[in-house]
């Protein structure tokens, strides 16, 4: 695939980007490239950006201040990462912009900032923007700019956030208050540092707030903020908090490296996924603050291949702008809260800009991500997921058995209460596909799900994933399957267990007498309708360019009353207006417990479902007896 040419990005480099051909001047030129597409869209005073789209829930004018702040961020570092030495009209702009929206009586004033408000979010982006361009944009406001913009962030001082990530915005905001001379509140700044303690579950990785919120907000928040505050406090008055910050980071980034694929795709999981790019803040981070175990050839081969996989996808779009979706625009990829500017959190997937032209990480030659030199498996216990990813096509896959943003569980509560959302729930994500998310299609819930169907086709929804294990190549977990109408909860319990390039799912099923089962594989869209097929205990989609996804029964659906299909839908996938969705169903069930095992694929390679189907050999045994898995190589796994 080739980048579009309105983004007017300098020749390839082969002999130092061997792999993606982008340098530091890609970077600097898209960055140009995304700055000046915003001008048309700013009001007179470039206090607010009102791009168009979709407004969010918090109204235009929360959502101007969002286009100014997110971009101010992108601007920082443009401007910081070359000394200044940039064209003088974007430094203008955001210091016009800063004292226009602060300033009351010009018409484009931003909302004040009151508890739990959206204006937190964009005051920490102004803070951090501010702070790196201290010396060029800060340092040369009037006195009364400054004395308003601090009016402004002192709105952070003692005010309640939500209990989550956004604690952190209120710690940045107040430590730039510090820096500057103004008012502050040290106990904001020293409680939001010790609450995120509360979320780390160790091995680089925090729970976004109470819960299993396990997603991207884990790099581009929970590590980055700490550390950009770090960046404002200065090594004299971190309290120690910078070294163990730096630790985890790099325990972070030992497995973050295998979300991407060969392609530079990022697994598509979790919430915020239009800020696409963004995934890439803690990698720069890494480099920034000097804790990444990554070799600076393998940080830009990463940080380079996800920013061009984007751009050889439409992203930004013929204007330059970005859009609510995740290549075109596709709002069931995005959030109520989630208005016009809002992708432009992506800015942070800029942050190497910050980091000198004769860093090693612009000036090494690219190394290959370890996805292009040898399989990979890596078991993420404290997510509760399995990672495989595969030299021969490229792809990751993410097997969840451990984040389903809810609230905590009690014991004895009602294990079935929650809420269901499909970047969450499903069994399965990879870099080659996304989940089916309009609502026409969560309502039917096929893909990468395994349910009970009430009588009118309503499935059950794996709503609170409780996790049982995760270490080698098996993880697994159960849910309470509560159909409409029926008071009981049944509890369904998968295990998933990674071989070569499939999994192996591994069922056990509560049922009532005459309940209908459905499994579903991955979701695969394409711009037109993908091939399918099926036969006896198999089913499978193609797209064009031949990624195929294959659901394969090996046991417990080859009763008479078992078939295997496929369903399409429109409309309904972030990758693609026609999905295609293989599955399995069984009519009849005879009530009580049962197993069932299936084979799930996904490849870019020629799949043969009916040699699957022989790949593996089942022996289970009455009850709840361990269920053997023996492949063709001689390989037992006992689950």
């Amino acid at each position: 695939m080739s980048v579009a040419p309105h983004l007017h990005l300098p020749p390839t480099d082969r002999i130092l980007s061997s792999r993606t051909g982008w340098t530091r001047a890609h970077w600097e030129a898209m960055a140009d490239r995304m700055l000046t597409a915003l001008i048309p869209y700013a009001t007179p005073g470039f206090a607010q950006y009102r791009l168009p789209g979709r407004s969010s829930w918090s109204g235009v004018v929360s959502d101007g201040l969002e286009g100014f702040a997110r971009s101010f961020l992108l601007a920082a570092c443009r401007i910081a990462g070359a000394g200044g030495s940039v064209d003088p009209a974007l430094i203008e702009r955001y210091a016009a912009g800063l004292a226009a929206g602060t300033d009351r009586d010009s018409g484009e004033s931003w909302p004040q900032l009151t508890d739990c408000s959206q204006q937190m979010v964009e005051a920490a982006s102004i803070a951090v923007a501010l702070h790196e361009t201290r010396a060029w944009i800060w340092d040369r406001l009037d006195a009364r700019v400054q004395e308003r913009v601090v009016d402004w962030l002192s709105g952070f001082t003692g005010g309640r956030t939500w209990d989550n990530n956004w604690r952190l915005f209120q710690v940045v905001s107040e430590q730039f208050l510090a820096s500057v001379g103004a008012p502050y509140n040290r106990t904001d700044i020293e409680s939001g540092l010790d609450r995120i303690e509360d979320w780390y579950v160790g091995d680089g990785w925090y729970t976004d707030g109470d819960g299993r919120n396990f997603d991207y907000y884990n790099g581009w928040a929970m590590h980055l903020y700490p550390l950009l505050w770090s960046r404002i406090a200065g090594p004299d008055r971190d309290g120690g908090r910078t070294k163990v910050y730096r630790e985890r980071l790099g325990l972070f980034l030992e497995s973050y490296q295998h979300f991407f694929g060969a392609d530079g795709a990022p697994v598509h999981q979790g919430r915020s996924l239009t800020y696409r790019f963004a995934a890439l803040a803690p990698v720069w981070m890494g480099a920034l603050a000097d804790c990444t175990p990554l070799a600076p050839g393998l940080t830009r081969r990463l940080a380079s291949g996800t920013m061009r996989h984007f751009a050889e996808r439409g992203v930004p779009d013929e204007r330059g702008l970005l859009t609510l979706g995740w290549y075109e625009t596709f709002l069931p990829v995005t959030q109520p809260y989630s208005g016009p500017a809002s992708p432009y959190w992506a800015s942070k997937g800029f942050l190497g800009l910050l980091l000198t032209p004769d860093h090693p990480v612009w000036t090494e030659r690219e190394l290959p991500l370890p996805i292009e030199e040898s399989d990979r498996y890596t078991a993420l216990p404290a997510p509760g997921w399995l990672l495989h990813g595969t030299r021969h096509d490229g792809i990751v896959r993410l097997v969840n058995h451990g984040s389903d943003h809810n609230p905590p569980y009690d014991a004895g509560s009602d294990p079935s209460v929650g809420e269901e959302d499909p970047h969450y729930a499903k069994f399965a994500y990879s870099t080659a596909t996304a989940p089916e998310t309009a609502p026409h299609a969560v309502a039917r819930s096929i893909d990468n799900h395994m349910a009970l169907l009430a009588p009118d086709g309503t499935p059950t929804r794996r709503t609170r994933i409780h996790p049982l294990r995760c270490a080698d190549r098996v993880a697994s977990s159960w849910y309470a399957a509560r159909r409409p109408g029926d008071d009981r909860a049944y509890r369904i319990e998968t295990t998933s267990v990674l071989y070569g390039p499939w999994e192996i799912r591994v069922h056990r099923v509560e049922a009532p007498a005459g309940a209908v089962l459905r499994e579903g594989g991955y979701a695969v869209a394409d711009a037109t309708s993908p091939a399918a097929a099926s036969g006896h205990g198999w089913a499978l989609s193609r797209t064009a360019d031949g990624l195929s996804s294959a659901v394969i029964a090996l046991y417990g659906w080859d009763d008479g009353a078992g078939t295997a299909e496929v369903a399409r839908d429109v409309q309904s996938n972030a990758h693609g207006p026609h999905t295609a969705i293989p599955y399995l169903r069984l009519d009849g069930h005879p009530g009580g417990q049962s197993v069932h095992v299936s084979l799930i694929a996904l490849s870019r390679d020629t799949i043969h479902p009916q040699a699957l189907r022989t790949s593996v050999s089942v022996r289970a045994g009455a009850g709840g007896a361990p269920v053997h898995l023996t492949f063709t190589d001689g390989t037992t796994v006992e689950v």
